[in-house]
């Protein structure tokens, strides 16, 4: 095949045609045709050839030309492609190293490999603009709603149209047991748009919390608007959700907006969630507060609330125990899945037995370790006091509240604890160092006898054991398991080390080892420190 006057415009309504096919830029097939043809023209002259073609936009006339680059005498590689500055004057003025000699060559006669090749190279070409065309038009969608057709079923999962491409709705992403025909309407989430190998991947979910929140967007102006806004949202696919919300204008109620006249908005998103239930919930900035909301239709006598190891206890009348459980325990994770804590809920008896526990144990060892009475000890719990460094170490004045203590009782009290506290510490260096603690450990700054013993005992005897060690080891911490948080004992916990103390406290063991240069360990605190500040300023 030569490309002829004859056939030189059909180039440009090939190229004009498919671009309208694919929904393309004419200007890519063209571009592609130009490689295509600059391809064959180089299984004709020679590969090592350096041949360009360039169609005319307008005539779609087709210029094959060579190029011949000037380089450096010692990189000279290609004979065919490049020269040297002393080659090129017998073609240019005043050639320099860089410049390119460009001069026509005939066109070439395709054979019929060569124009298969060709026709290869142009649907590569077709096909990756297709592919970048549809990525850049879904990339920006994640996060929507897309309405779209189902086109197939494979092994579960839903192959849907949605028109320039093909999405995926993996069967875990399902609600419950859907299934679909071939031409059903159907409208999921964009969870995911990747840019793959083979093409980009659309990801749909209908079980995302965030279809719900979007479904309600499409549902309730108000949030459309930015009035109301959605601030969390869990769900148990198919069977129920907790939805919270606020108002940023006070004359609008946010959950009677949501659900509307006659629930007329809510029943609109049930409908398309499979009559799943969803429970309206008004936000608090309050933690405890949004947590009784989010724990309705129970009700809830106390709550008890850990920050730092994210748990929060909830006590409720025993007759409401199952209510706030829910079943199989769904509405207890709904709302930590709402509030972002673990929740444990107990009866106000089981709350009664443990308090009294408490109590007990607390005044057995003030008895045992300040040689009192049982009505004194039940003296010092009820004023507060759970251990024996608090009453050592308390201004007497907090002592002298008690009834029937005065200035003596409360001295003598301290001195009690002072000695016990010594006696203590004496015994537990003793066991340490029976156990093999050596000095190095024992003179760094921060450990205590007892956690030298504890440490001991978990076979951390050195400063290099000490160093070893991460911060969540000490201070114990939460790791999260298929959804669920499992509790990690740290080896210092129960002495109130938290994580920052104990990091530093390793950071500062590996500083005296060598192993941590401190100017660089000073350089990241100061990185750390204005990073800090500009996520201040920008809140």
């Amino acid at each position: 095949m030569a490309i002829t006057s004859a056939n030189q415009l059909e180039l440009l309504q090939t190229a004009e045609a498919v671009a309208r096919e694919k929904m393309i830029d004419p200007g890519l097939v063209v571009e592609a045709m130009e490689e295509s043809l600059s391809r064959a023209a180089k299984s004709r002259y020679g590969a090592e050839m350096d041949i360009r073609v360039k169609i005319d936009r307008k005539t779609g006339r087709a210029t094959f030309t060579r190029v011949r680059t000037v380089v450096e005498d010692d990189l000279l590689e290609n004979y065919q492609a490049e020269f040297t500055v002393k080659q090129a004057k017998q073609y240019m003025a005043d050639p320099k190293v860089g410049d390119e000699f460009v001069e026509e060559v005939p066109p070439v006669d395709m054979g019929r490999i060569a124009a298969q090749s060709a026709k290869q190279v142009i649907l590569q070409k077709v096909r990756e603009a297709e592919r970048d065309r549809q990525y850049e038009e879904f990339k920006d969608r994640a996060g929507t709603i897309i309405n779209g057709q189902v086109k197939r079923e494979e092994y579960g999962n839903v192959i849907v149209d949605v028109g320039r491409g093909e999405a995926i709705l993996r069967r875990n992403e399902k609600i419950g047991r859907e299934s679909y025909r071939p031409n059903d309407r159907i409208r999921c989430y964009i969870k995911d748009v990747r840019r793959e190998a083979r093409g980009p991947q659309i990801f749909l979910s209908r079980t995302d919390p965030q279809f719900m929140a979007e479904l309600f967007k499409m549902e309730v102006p108000e949030i459309y608007d930015g009035i109301i806004e959605i601030k969390a949202v869990a769900r148990d696919p198919g069977s129920r959700a907790k939805i919270a919300v606020i108002s940023y204008d006070n004359s609008i109620d946010p959950v009677g907006a949501c659900v509307g006249m006659r629930g007329s908005r809510v029943q609109a998103v049930v409908n398309e969630l499979q009559g799943e239930k969803i429970d309206i919930i008004p936000w608090n900035e309050d933690i405890p507060t949004f947590l009784v909301n989010a724990l309705q239709p129970a009700e809830v006598t106390k709550v008890v609330l850990d920050e730092d190891a994210e748990r929060i206890e909830v006590v409720v009348p025993d007759e409401q125990l199952s209510l706030a459980i829910g079943r199989r325990g769904q509405n207890v994770r709904l709302a930590s899945q709402l509030t972002g804590l673990d929740i444990d809920i107990m009866t106000e008896e089981e709350e009664s037995k443990r308090r009294q526990k408490e109590f007990e144990e607390r005044t057995q060892l003030f008895m045992d370790t300040l040689d009192l009475d049982e009505f004194f000890a039940q003296l010092l719990v009820s004023e507060g006091f759970t251990n024996l460094e608090e009453v050592a170490y308390v201004d007497l004045d907090e002592l002298l509240v008690i009834d029937g203590v005065d200035s003596d009782t409360a001295a003598e009290l301290q001195t009690r604890a002072k000695e016990q506290l010594e006696e203590l510490a004496r015994k537990a260096m003793e066991r340490a160092r029976e156990l093999g603690v050596e000095d190095s450990l024992v003179e760094f700054e921060g450990l205590t006898p007892q956690m030298l013993e504890a440490l001991a005992e978990d076979g951390i005897k050195t400063l290099e054991d000490f160093a070893t060690c991460a911060d969540w080891e000490l201070a114990g911490g939460w790791t999260t398991d298929n959804g669920q948080r499992h509790k990690d004992d740290g080896l210092l916990e129960k002495f109130d080390v938290s994580l920052e103390e104990a990091q530093n406290m390793v950071m500062t063991a590996r500083v005296l080892l060598g192993w941590v240069d401190p100017t660089e360990l000073e350089t990241q605190t100061e990185a750390e420190d204005d990073d800090a500040e500009v996520d201040g300023e920008e809140a």
